[in-house]
């Protein structure tokens, strides 16, 4: 199998867990393709997601690095089975940036998401004219064909909302993204009432952080938070200009986990913020 040429974050994340069960087990590339029969270059390519590698390999790997996580190997080997499978963002590859298709395949593996929003609004809960609004101010300016293709991968993106069996969902949102008025008033009027239709579903939660709640730590930054099905394959995701950037350090996991704890406490309550909503929806 030749070596993929730009193996996704998700194929890179895999690598990097191996690579640390075995950089745990204190052994060299080397020494792990010794045990395996095999060559050191395969597992360097292995763990930088360069190359494929199957549930059976997954397992071997584990017993050679006598990891005894069943739970971790369980997940690491489901973990294989998703670059043989053609999901719904694979239509986009190529018409969107590769960050916006890992971040969809994230979501899309979640056992649960969080976001903190503190100037806009979260991806998942945007309406289609929000969305074109945000995107036609994109510098330097999309075609607006292209405007249109991340509008639609946006929008898909939802799905995990609305599938038969929907990821449980944790918002944060500041005063400052709720006011915010892209595509203006009648635009922003209809986004905060689809937000207070979301939230309504047992799955969804949304807390509004008012201007008053005062101080708040990492101010300005936008952070998603998806948790995997064992804590060691959990992602943070932050938003820049130039696309997201996926952080998976046990350091920086535990950091964003504390942001998010800290942001949620000095949130309104659900009920409290669907009031607090309605209020801005009425003001506009």
């Amino acid at each position: 199998m030749p070596p993929r040429n730009a193996p996704t974050a998700r194929q890179i994340r895999l690598g990097a867990e191996l690579r640390k069960l075995r950089e745990r087990a204190g052994l060299t590339a080397a020494e792990a393709a010794a045990r395996l029969g095999t060559e050191r270059p395969k597992i360097s390519n292995i763990e930088t997601g360069r190359f494929g590698v199957s549930a059976d390999r997954v397992r071997a790997l584990a017993r050679a690095y006598h990891c005894a996580d069943e739970a971790l190997i369980d997940a690491l080997v489901g973990m294989t089975g998703e670059r043989r499978r053609h999901h719904w963002w694979e239509e986009y590859r190529g018409v969107v940036p590769n960050g916006f298709l890992d971040l969809a395949e994230f979501e899309h593996n979640a056992v649960k998401l969080r976001t903190v929003q503190t100037a806009t609004l979260p991806g998942l809960l945007q309406t289609v004219d929000h969305a074109r609004a945000l995107f036609q101010q994109t510098a330097p300016p999309l075609p607006p064909h292209e405007v249109e293709h991340r509008i639609s991968h946006r929008i898909k993106r939802q799905v995990v909302l609305f599938r038969e069996d929907p990821t449980e969902y944790t918002a944060i949102i500041h005063e400052a993204a709720l006011r915010m008025q892209f595509g203006g008033r009648a635009v922003t009027r209809a986004q905060l009432d689809h937000i207070l239709a979301m939230g309504e579903r047992d799955h969804v939660t949304i807390h509004a952080l008012p201007f008053e709640a005062g101080a708040f730590p990492a101010p300005g930054q936008t952070i998603g938070y998806s948790i995997g099905p064992v804590p060691q394959l959990d992602t943070v995701q932050l938003d820049h200009i130039h696309g997201p950037v996926f952080l998976d350090a046990p350091a920086q996991l535990e950091t964003y986990r504390s942001v998010l704890d800290r942001m949620e406490a000095l949130a309104l309550k659900p009920e409290e913020s669907r009031d607090f909503i309605r209020e801005i929806a009425r003001s506009l």
